[in-house]
């Protein structure tokens, strides 16, 4: 990751600020969802690149690169990323960011240049910091994180999950703040009907103190001719980044910095039409063809080493589609690839049922430890380090939290381990 100022003097804190702003619930529900430009964009994918620079600008990070999919645009950030849908946006900063101080410029760019006035629904979270005190602005501490957002939004309301003395997660979330908007369509509970879909679906693995020999691939002295794009895409092939979903339906944009770290954004094709012929590179676009995410960013330092992973395809789309791996595949190729002492998971799904809810969320539980405590883990590590090994031999991790939320629409599943040995 990229290192400010302040951050070449000290430890660089890689535990990201989350900010995801609706200012609709669906693409559909744009203002202008029936008059797209001539690229096809609606909503605030019509805003131009440097009003979302400007933007940036005050939150202190800057745009490295940028891929346009055809659902959504994923902005790769010297600190993290931004990725921009028609009625949504998502902004996630590391380091010592002041990602919150950008969400008033945001509600004014949604209403000047998109016509949207008003937020359907807005999500804060974070993991707990490794060094708060480094921190600046309101994110000094979750007290004023909470503060700074109830000034804005008058139905918010905030959580902690997890151990307070511990790695926990920090979760701010409002209701819908419209109710003309339309109502989001109930959930199907039959994941085998064509037609069942869940409406919002985030996993995110967040990962500290990695292996050695996991760390060590994302140390890499530059040259000034060198292009950090380059060195980065075969970094991702080399350590298995590229192939965490089918390269055929990956679009992947990763950079290298120097002299450490790493950060990639992807867009991902998923859907009942997809085939190997059905490549990104070609545009091809069913009617039930759609378009995910994920991201993932790396700070190796021994000492501070995290690496996160975020993602938005549901692990549902590998019933339909084989080639996308289901929740316990997805875990075990991320944890794989960096090779965590510790980690939390959490699987944000929104619902409008709540026995579906539960049973969502406690599938995800079990797919969790199935990935993790279940031995066959260690035939995911391809690099061996010992430090990884048990007595008994192969990496094992053992459950320290597991922690089941119901939200307003939202269900949360949340649990943490850590490496036994």
């Amino acid at each position: 990751m990229s290192h400010g100022p302040d951050d070449l003097h000290g430890p660089f804190e890689g535990p990201e600020k989350l900010l995801e702003i609706w200012f609709s619930p669906s693409p559909d529900d744009v203002p202008d969802a029936a008059s797209p430009d001539s690229s096809g964009r609606t909503g605030l994918r019509k805003v131009d690149r440097n009003v979302w620079e400007e933007m940036l600008n005050i939150v202190k990070c800057q745009v490295l690169s940028v891929v346009y999919g055809d659902d959504m645009d994923a902005y790769l950030l010297s600190e993290s990323s931004f990725f921009v849908s028609p009625h949504r946006l998502i902004l996630k900063t590391c380091g010592t960011t002041l990602n919150l101080l950008g969400l008033p410029r945001i509600l004014e760019i949604a209403a000047t240049r998109a016509n949207m006035h008003s937020v359907y629904r807005c999500f804060y979270s974070r993991k707990s910091f490794m060094f708060p005190e480094r921190q600046l602005g309101p994110h000094r501490d979750w007290k004023q994180e909470v503060e700074y957002l109830d000034n804005i939004f008058a139905t918010g309301a905030a959580y902690t999950v997890g151990k307070v003395n511990g790695d926990h997660w920090l979760l701010y979330l409002t209701n819908p703040g419209d109710t003309s908007l339309p109502e989001v369509p109930p959930i199907d509970p039959d994941p085998c009907d064509s037609q069942w879909l869940p409406t919002d679906y985030t996993i995110e693995i967040l990962m500290s103190n990695l292996s050695a020999s996991a760390r060590a691939p994302f140390f890499s002295s530059l040259s000034p001719s060198d292009d950090p794009h380059t060195h980065a895409a075969a970094l991702s092939q080399q350590l298995g980044i590229l192939n965490i979903f089918p390269p055929q339906v990956t679009k992947l944009d990763a950079y290298t910095f120097s002299p450490c770290g790493y950060s990639a954004n992807a867009l991902v094709k998923w859907g009942d039409e997809l085939t190997s012929e059905n490549k990104v590179s070609v545009g091809v676009k069913s009617d039930k063809s759609r378009e995910g995410y994920y991201t993932i960013h790396v700070t190796p330092e021994e000492g501070w080493s995290y690496a996160s992973f975020e993602c938005n395809v549901p692990s549902y789309a590998s019933n339909k589609n084989r080639s996308i791996p289901d929740l316990k595949t997805l875990i075990q190729r991320v944890v794989s690839i960096f090779q965590p002492g510790r980690l939390s998971l959490t699987l944000f799904i929104s619902s409008q049922d709540n026995d579906t809810a539960e049973e969502s969320v406690e599938a995800a539980q079990r797919a969790f430890r199935m990935a993790l405590v279940d031995p066959q883990i260690a035939v995911h590590f391809s690099r061996g380090d010992m430090s990884l090994s048990n007595a008994r031999g192969p990496p094992t991790y053992r459950r320290t939290d597991k922690i089941n939320y119901e939200f307003g629409g939202y269900d949360l599943a949340f649990a943490s381990f850590e490496l036994i040995g």
